[in-house]
């Protein structure tokens, strides 16, 4: 027969209130003690009662804030979908969600809607800002009780249950690894980012250098920008870039696809410039059929807004964490041929 919860709490000479805690990593429990309920744990085989803990998810209402930096990014769209697909499908289970949509990397506004919420859920699905008080504010949420899971993006050194969200590293190599094949290997481009407050947009062009460092030595980076998300910001970004530099093709590794485009189509340079991009938005799709933009790399939102459900509440259900704290998502190339 299965262990208990109260066999274990004898065993160690604690409540069962601190097994609980130790089990669903909720802080205010010694080193010592937290070590000892552990090893009892493992040594006696305890396996949570899943349907046990299913029945009592109904009758406990399970609140699962989400706050994402959506506004005026169509990117999320399909993240959001995938969200209230699976609010839909949980609710039966005692699921609520509750979505908060922010506009910009604004540090202080992602950081006060978390504190907002901190005694109001369960558990935060947050779109998280790369800067070390939303870090430490993570933490400090982890450490109250609260399941802390990034989704779309990820930052360093949180306390974090899970990630889900695409591999950025390896999508900037794809990007450059397209562009090499369109332009033989040979091209002077220019690099339209989102914010270096995001840690993803980061990866995307570190993994974009490195594959050119390592094998296209002729593709030149001559200028990046940032877009802010920003579709009037992109226009700007991109038109002083043709304004002033010299190049054949411009890699977009965040938002801000249709201003980057409008300045091309401005400027009459469609024939001269080859766009790489990413994500599918219905922006990105008509510039594909047109001709624009010549190849995008996608990484399943809709995947990543209802798997970030569904790892919150496994998780809320069962005590337990998976085995690995990353979950990534395929990224995908399009072309018009398998748009």
């Amino acid at each position: 027969m299965n262990v208990t919860i109260k066999e274990i709490a004898e065993i160690c000479g604690v409540s069962r209130g601190t097994v609980d805690r130790v089990l669903h990593n909720r802080g205010n429990v010694s080193k010592e003690t937290e070590e000892l309920v552990r090893e009892t744990i493992k040594r006696l085989g305890y396996t949570p009662n899943i349907t046990g803990r299913i029945l009592a998810a109904k009758k406990k209402q399970f609140k699962i804030g989400v706050i994402l930096i959506s506004k005026g990014n169509p990117f999320f769209d399909d993240v959001l979908k995938g969200i209230n697909r699976a609010a839909e499908e949980y609710r039966e289970y005692g699921v609520s969600v509750f979505i908060h949509e922010l506009e910009g990397y604004d540090v202080e506004k992602q950081i006060k809607k978390m504190d907002e919420l901190r005694d109001k859920v369960d558990a935060i699905i947050l779109n998280p800002i790369q800067d070390k008080l939303v870090v430490d504010k993570i933490n400090e949420l982890v450490k109250q009780g609260l399941i802390m899971i990034n989704v779309n993006t990820d930052v360093e050194n949180s306390d974090r249950l899970y990630y889900i969200g695409s591999d950025y590293i390896k999508g900037g190599e794809t990007s450059c690894g397209i562009l090499a094949l369109l332009t033989k290997g040979k091209a002077k481009t220019a690099i339209l980012t989102g914010s270096k407050k995001v840690l993803g947009h980061n990866q995307r062009i570190e993994g974009f250098k490195r594959i050119k460092e390592i094998r296209y030595p002729d593709i030149e980076i001559v200028a990046i920008a940032e877009t802010n998300d920003n579709d009037k910001i992109a226009y700007i970004e991109t038109k002083k870039i043709l304004d002033n530099y010299e190049i054949d093709s411009i890699v977009i590794v965040a938002a801000g696809v249709a201003g980057v485009c409008k300045a091309v189509l401005d400027m009459k340079m469609e024939d001269k410039i080859t766009i790489v991009s990413f994500d599918a938005i219905p922006v990105t799709r008509e510039m594909l059929k047109q001709g624009v933009i010549k190849a995008t790399i996608c990484q399943q939102p809709f995947t990543q807004g209802y798997k970030s459900i569904e790892l919150a509440y496994n998780y809320f259900v069962t005590g337990k964490k998976s085995k690995k704290d990353k979950h990534i998502v395929k990224n995908e190339i399009k072309i018009l041929e398998n748009l």
